[in-house]
């Protein structure tokens, strides 16, 4: 087992340098100048420029802008941003632990939502419940996540007002957010786990825990639900990426400060540093989440072995 995640953290370090090389490449070479955008309203003569270039690498080769950047990555720098004068490395700490709260509730309520309706569709296979659960989540899939996030708003905090509508704080803060970005995830959860549980319901295993005379409910937890979560963990590791990228307009429409937010800000202003710094932690969560993934299987099922 200490192999196998050794091996594979080893893997990752060239994926998240080709990462690093992409997004150092694209932020650079978009359209647009960031030291005028920098300036905003104010006047910017080009000896200003040019000092503003000189003090953050801008002038020299994007080869050696790309060097420097790695040398003082591995040093722990990211950099400064170019608008907040402030270092990326406390930038993102700041705003990174409301995503992972918000993306973490999302999850929870797209497993929760989404194995409940799943396993219920595949137990009552056919019926009005089956038909009923599938419409809800083809409604999931449907829903744009601002549009359901702009209607949450305006039913259950302008009209309602049950929940507050914006900013962070307690648990009340987050059940909507968490609501928007999980009901798309467990609409696609809901089809995976009915599907599988179809599949696993007619081996034979399960009719022979029927007729020893099992209660419905241990077969259907003990022995249907266990053997048929291996792709539905497969799909939950997966989605990771989804929630993150729903947690970007979420965080807009909620108006909570987060990496989203951080992420959108620094591409409106071109802020090279604290881009690449934002994609960089993204990427590692991408690479943890994916290994924590993998070796989920042997806990599921013990038959898997890593070496």
């Amino acid at each position: 087992m200490t192999t196998y995640i050794v091996r594979r953290l080893l893997q990752a370090i060239p994926v998240l340098i080709g990462i690093s090389i992409f997004t150092f490449l694209m932020v650079h070479l978009t359209p647009g100048d960031p030291v005028y955008i920098f300036a905003g309203d104010k006047p910017l003569t080009e000896e200003r420029a040019a000092q503003i270039r000189a003090q953050y690498g801008l002038d020299k080769p994007l080869w050696k802008q790309y060097s420097d950047y790695m040398v003082n990555l591995l040093h722990g720098d990211m950099g400064k941003g170019l608008h907040s004068q402030r270092p990326v490395t406390d930038t993102i700490r700041e705003a990174l632990w409301p995503t992972i709260q918000l993306t973490l509730a999302g999850l929870t309520v797209a497993l929760v939502l989404g194995v409940f309706l799943g396993i219920l569709a595949a137990l009552f296979h056919n019926s009005w419940i089956d038909t009923g659960a599938m419409v809800l989540a083809l409604i999931g899939v449907s829903l744009p996540i601002f549009y359901l996030g702009l209607l949450l708003l305006f039913v259950f905090s302008f009209y309602w007002h049950i929940f507050p509508a914006t900013g962070l704080g307690g648990i009340q803060h987050l059940i909507l957010p968490a609501i928007v970005i999980g009901f798309g995830s467990s609409a696609y959860l809901a089809r995976l786990v009915r599907s599988s549980m179809l599949e696993v319901m007619r081996q034979d295993f399960v009719v022979t825990a029927r007729a020893k005379g099992l209660r419905e409910r241990v077969v259907v937890i003990n022995h249907a639900l266990k053997n048929a979560l291996i792709p539905v963990v497969t799909y939950f590791g997966l989605q990771l990426a989804g929630l993150l990228a729903g947690a970007v307009v979420t965080e807009t429409v909620f108006s909570r400060p987060g990496l989203g937010r951080v992420a959108v800000t620094a591409i409106s202003n071109r802020d090279f540093p604290l881009i690449q710094g934002v994609v960089l932690v993204t990427a590692v969560i991408y690479v943890l989440v994916s290994l924590a993934v993998d070796l989920s299987y042997a806990v599921i099922d013990p038959r898997i072995k890593y070496s």
